[in-house]
């Protein structure tokens, strides 16, 4: 979710500044071979719980900076090591970061492929690897939910509920089955919730299953955003990036895909006092834990809802995500990448 407004020329300048910032920097990483960064703001430990994931020594480190908004991130394993794939919304873009390489374009556009001006959020958002390690995104600009074929192209998996377009996914889930869980609000539209071009009237959280067919789980949520699912797969998380009613919220996933009813795990509101920005995208650890964007920060909580720690960035924080063996969380904050080490697992 993007939260700041722009008039479409000053976005037009901003991305144009951006991006050479962003290119300058991802080449100076590569130039000195340095793995060394600066680090921003704290890391608060509320209770015990907090150090058995997060490393004594953990610190958020910038990785790189210069970006538009960016969201989404994902981590791709490969033969080198690993690398990560993150969306910057207003530039239309996913780009590629790995400490070896520093930062590239991956995908240009990314989501919106009209030859119009759409809008200050045109882009890919929430971004997941399906059951087969295809890149699957959630499209703003397009409108739809598709996967990164084997051969380059993209195929869409899920762009109408009945007929009707959807607003804009937002982000997305597999689980074990290959089944896709993913929310749809109105963030990507031009207008947003007021856009002529919108054909649902309510904002939708949906699954996908692996057949491909399309049911509407839940439309209670006003602005449904991030989404997860426990490790058990018994769970359902999501966020609500309301002003008005900002939650998390859990909700039991029974066998046959259907949610029971929702139990807010934590409200920010007080946060917003502290913090710019709302709940938005969310990752869950292996030990059950929830660490979701908010306020000014990662929100780490357990499944109960009792927060254990918070990882201030100080500023918009849209989303995170571990790497493969859940050694790094890798965090987008507004114009920044970050990374947090984490505790070994066992």
């Amino acid at each position: 979710m993007h939260q700041r407004l722009f008039s479409p020329a000053a976005a037009t300048l901003a991305a144009l500044l951006a991006l050479t910032a962003v290119t300058s920097n991802a080449q100076s990483n590569q130039a000195d071979g340095s793995d060394r960064y600066r680090s921003i703001g704290r890391i608060e430990r509320l209770t015990d719980a907090a150090d058995n994931v997060l490393a004594d020594d953990a610190k958020i480190e910038v990785v790189a900076d210069g970006l538009t908004w960016c969201e989404g991130p994902v981590w791709v394993p490969d033969d080198a090591g690993g690398h990560l794939l993150f969306s910057d919304i207003p530039r239309n873009t996913i780009f590629r970061w790995s400490a070896r390489g520093g930062m590239e374009t991956f995908m240009q556009p990314s989501g919106y492929t009209g030859v119009t001006y759409y809008g200050l959020e045109p882009g890919t958002n929430g971004l997941t690897l399906d059951p087969h390690g295809r890149l699957t995104m959630c499209e703003h600009g397009d409108r739809r939910v598709s996967v990164l074929t084997r051969r380059g192209g993209k195929m869409t998996l899920v762009d109408r509920y009945e007929g009707k377009r959807l607003n804009s996914p937002n982000d997305a889930v597999f689980d074990k089955a290959g089944n896709l869980f993913f929310t749809d609000p109105p963030y990507g539209l031009p207008q947003r919730a007021d856009d002529p071009r919108r054909e649902l009237d309510f904002c939708g959280v949906y699954r996908l299953s692996a057949d491909g067919d399309l049911s509407l789980l839940t439309k209670e949520l006003d602005r449904p955003n991030g989404i997860g699912l426990s490790p058990d797969q018994k769970t359902l998380y999501v966020a609500q990036s309301d002003p008005g009613r900002p939650i998390w919220t859990a909700y039991p996933l029974g066998d046959d895909g259907t949610l029971g009813d929702g139990k807010v795990l934590m409200n920010a509101t007080q946060f917003m006092k502290e913090f710019p920005g709302l709940p938005d995208g969310l990752a869950v650890h292996p030990s059950g834990l929830i660490f979701g964007s908010g306020p000014g920060g990662i929100y780490v909580m357990k499944p109960s809802g009792d927060l254990i720690a918070r990882i201030i960035t100080g500023g918009r924080t849209s989303n995170c995500t571990f790497d493969e063996t859940h050694a790094t969380l890798y965090i987008t904050a507004d114009d920044k990448l970050c990374r947090v080490k984490m505790k070994a697992e066992g």
